[in-house]
């Protein structure tokens, strides 16, 4: 001690010029932090393919050989409607398909076929087409009835065969729908269906069918069970829905119906922050300050962020955060360029800090849409003066993000709104090739840009978001759990200012919306716990390879052999093991989802699964 003092003295100022060096460093690494210059730009972009590399989905099912007879007839609206999603339904779980349609078309021979689907309420049409099909399943064939049958002469041919013993002229309401928790992901509880209807046929079914949903609860009507029939099996549904947000039920009840159901998925999870980061949303505080006493700008940073950053470390997220410069609503092409640039910085590294990523959303919040598009009285938007001043726009928008962070590479584009009109998509492609994923709706919606999970054209990612805010009414419990088990992806967005709308639950306080966000969380990762946690460029690179991924599958006695093509370095599938129990794996990872439902994590272009 003696000699520190000394040392001191012969150097008064040492001890000053090592509180200096302190804070200087202290300096150097909030500087570094809130910057961005220690992110590496590559992280972002390895997920995705090279452009020599991407086969898009539609070019891939090209090559599927067809296995699947669709009956359908387009004379009937509601066989035309349920068309309209089962081609979807096939492409995606790549089903190589051939259509006969009865208004045209004859049935082709039976026996080229694995499977055959009927889209049909009304079976007049097929007149003795019924008995060729019931024939076919009775020497080993698989045939599903889709949609919930008419009571009628027809119908009656072939009703004990599908298990009916009984039923009704009449159609009951159906306005929920529970499913066996061994049949899919999310089973075992009752999901409510918006604007149910009568719906479902009123019916008994034998003690032999194997039912996997019903009305309401276990023991109400059947709505979608299977029945062995001689050496083969038929797979009734008899909901009566036909919409997008359904679509996994009918995948999970058509992989019943082979002794081994498989298909491509995503295997992918996705949270996003819209508006996020931006300068302090506008909006009414009163909710706020009713329950914290603080102002909006002190709510964001010392409650509604640490709150999701805790969400984020509980459940392993990773958010996509997409930047809006400013909110004004100036659309001529005059540019003001952000200088408040303290918060952006703050928090765009604090998202990134948790492994998530940033990307676009808007110089300001008006849509890449000109003057042809008309809002009517939907949205409050204004139109851009010309192309020009979207370029604008967007131009300035890239040069304020690589500002705020240095040598972090963006490649995601959230339009505002979820509006996109043809120009702006056209603008994109042409102009900002940084551009590589587009996010934006799943459902249709007035003005919405909507997409499906493909990779397009001109090799932009679609990535459409499924649900959003913290509210999650049934249509979007619905919508959630259809998807787990089509596509096995949850793609889910919110605003900071959901908390200042009362239309998106401001009202409730954020401590009552939080906890409905964990509860949707918790459902989430309990149901699905094999979804892996992905930010949107991770997505989207996901999206590429499952999109080009098509199979051919092999059945024996002992095994079950895959042979995947256009396969990169991973795939994912689901697999239902009808017949047998699933052994050793070579070529991949096999994990168990539920009842006698597996995902496949594929490593090799060649896998063998072999059969205890």
């Amino acid at each position: 001690m003696d000699r520190f003092i000394k040392s001191m003295k012969a150097f008064p100022f040492k001890g000053m010029l090592v509180i200096w060096g302190i804070f200087m460093l202290m300096g150097v690494v909030l500087f570094a932090e809130r910057s961005g210059i220690h992110y590496e730009g590559s992280k972002s972009q390895s997920a995705y393919l090279s452009e020599n590399q991407i086969v898009t989905e539609k070019e891939a099912v090209k090559e599927l050989k067809k296995t699947c007879l669709v009956i359908m007839d387009s004379q009937q609206e509601s066989s035309q409607l349920a068309w309209e999603q089962f081609e979807r339904i096939f492409q995606d779980m790549k089903v190589g398909t051939d259509v006969a349609d009865l208004k045209t078309d004859t049935l082709p021979n039976l026996d080229s076929y694995e499977t055959v689907v009927v889209l049909m309420s009304d079976l007049e049409p097929l007149k003795e087409g019924i008995i060729e099909i019931s024939n076919w399943v009775k020497s080993g064939g698989s045939a599903m009835f889709a949609m919930a049958l008419q009571k009628d002469t027809y119908a009656s041919l072939i009703e004990q065969k599908l298990g009916i013993i009984s039923s009704g002229y009449e159609n009951s309401f159906v306005d929920s729908i529970y499913f066996d928790s061994d049949f899919l992901i999310g089973g075992g509880k009752n999901y409510a269906i918006t604007d149910g209807f009568d719906s479902a046929r009123q019916l008994e079914l034998s003690e032999k069918a194997q039912v996997y949903a019903w009305a309401k609860e276990p023991g109400g009507i059947p709505l979608i069970w299977e029945n062995a029939y001689g050496d083969g099996k038929f797979v009734v549904d008899n909901f009566g829905l036909y919409e997008k947000a359904v679509r996994g039920f009918y995948a999970a009840s058509y992989s019943l119906l082979t002794d081994i159901g498989v298909y491509p998925v995503i295997n992918g999870s996705a949270f996003y922050l819209d508006d996020f980061p931006s300068p302090v949303p506008s909006g009414d505080g009163t909710y706020v300050k009713r329950d914290y006493g603080t102002s909006i700008q002190e709510f964001y940073s010392n409650i509604w962020w640490p709150d999701m950053l805790n969400l984020a470390s509980q459940y392993g997220l990773k958010y996509t955060g997409v930047m809006i410069e400013n909110y004004e609503d100036k659309t001529d092409g005059e540019i003001t360029k952000q200088t408040d640039n303290e918060r952006f910085q703050y928090f765009g590294n604090m998202v990134l800090h948790q492994g998530g990523e940033l990307g676009y959303h808007g110089y300001n919040h008006q849509p890449l849409c000109l003057g042809d598009t008309d809002y009517g009285d939907v949205l409050p938007y204004k139109t851009w003066k010309n192309e020009k001043a979207m370029e604008s726009a967007m131009s300035e928008l890239m040069r304020f993000g690589k500002k705020m962070f240095p040598g972090t590479q963006m490649s995601v584009y959230v339009p505002p709104s979820n509006v996109l009109s043809e120009q702006g998509r056209k603008m994109l492609a042409q102009k900002f090739p940084q551009i590589k994923t587009i996010a934006s709706n799943y459902f249709a919606g007035e003005c919405a840009y909507t997409q499906e999970f493909e990779v397009s054209d001109d090799g932009i990612v679609e990535q459409p978001r499924i649900i959003s805010g913290a509210i999650l009414d049934d249509y979007m419990q619905m919508a959630a759990v259809s998807e787990l088990n089509m596509h096995f992806v949850n793609s889910h967005f919110m605003h900071p200012d959901d908390l200042l709308d009362e239309d998106r639950g401001a009202k409730l306080g954020w401590e009552k919306l939080k906890n409905r966000l964990e509860e949707y969380m918790d459902w989430l990762y309990d149901s699905a716990p094999e979804l892996r946690n992905l930010t949107g460029s991770e997505l989207s690179g996901a999206i590429e390879r499952y999109g080009a991924l098509t199979y051919e599958k092999n059945v024996t006695d002992k095994s079950v052999e895959l042979k995947l093509d256009h396969f990169y370095d991973e795939a994912y599938l689901m697999l239902r093991f009808n017949d047998g129990i699933p052994g050793k794996v070579t070529g991949g990872e096999l994990e168990h989802v539920t009842g006698n439902l597996y995902l496949l994590h594929a490593v090799n272009d060649e896998v063998t699964i072999e059969k205890k």
